[in-house]
């Protein structure tokens, strides 16, 4: 019977460990990271299709060299600017990295302005190809931003909501609240445009 009662009781215990939340935090956490590298995917392909981009426009708009040069610097200056998984908890890392992304995003809305100025660029297969991906991908980045806000929501309120904040209390102690993102300031204005 007592080999019966140990056995029952480690069953007790799993399903009671099991049910507790101790793996929600973890769990909540890797989906969150997951998410960040879905938003960083994303990105990696709009600045991957930009070379291609200016490099079609140039060949019309070789005169617009100011606007061409303000999205192959903002590029760059995106592209240096990383956020991997263990700064997803400094929101001024993560500030630093959007307002990189934001600048990118202005100077290549000016980018596709300038194709309103030459027919011709706005009627080639090449730019309207590549402006289509463009925008698709700004949809992209769109929906996993919006993906990793929610991962990164649960995962903060499981930090704080009974039963998993007794685990992040004690065997969590060290996880911190990861950064949301955040609207850049003034990106509740179109940007201005001007030739």
């Amino acid at each position: 019977m007592s080999r019966i009662g140990t056995v029952l009781a480690l069953i007790g215990i799993g399903l009671t460990i099991s049910a507790c939340g101790y793996n929600t935090i973890p769990t909540l956490q890797e989906q969150a990271k997951a998410r960040w590298s879905d938003v960083q995917n994303q990105y990696q392909r709009r600045a991957d299709l930009i070379p291609n981009l200016v490099a079609t426009v140039q060949g019309y708009a070789a005169q617009e060299k100011n606007v061409l040069t303000a999205v192959v610097e903002a590029r760059a200056k995106a592209t240096q600017i990383t956020v991997n998984a263990s700064d997803l908890t400094d929101p001024d890392k993560l500030k630093a990295f959007q307002d990189a992304q934001a600048q990118l995003t202005g100077a290549l809305g000016r980018l596709l302005a300038v194709s309103e100025n030459y027919p011709d660029l706005k009627s080639n297969a090449n730019f309207l190809a590549l402006q289509s991906q463009l925008e698709g991908t700004e949809n992209r980045i769109a929906v996993a931003r919006r993906d990793y806000i929610d991962a990164v929501r649960t995962y903060n309120t499981a930090l704080r909501t009974f039963p998993t904040v007794i685990w992040a209390k004690t065997a969590f102690s060290g996880e911190k609240p990861m950064a949301d993102f955040t609207a850049s300031e003034g990106s509740e204005k179109p940007p201005t445009v001007k030739f």
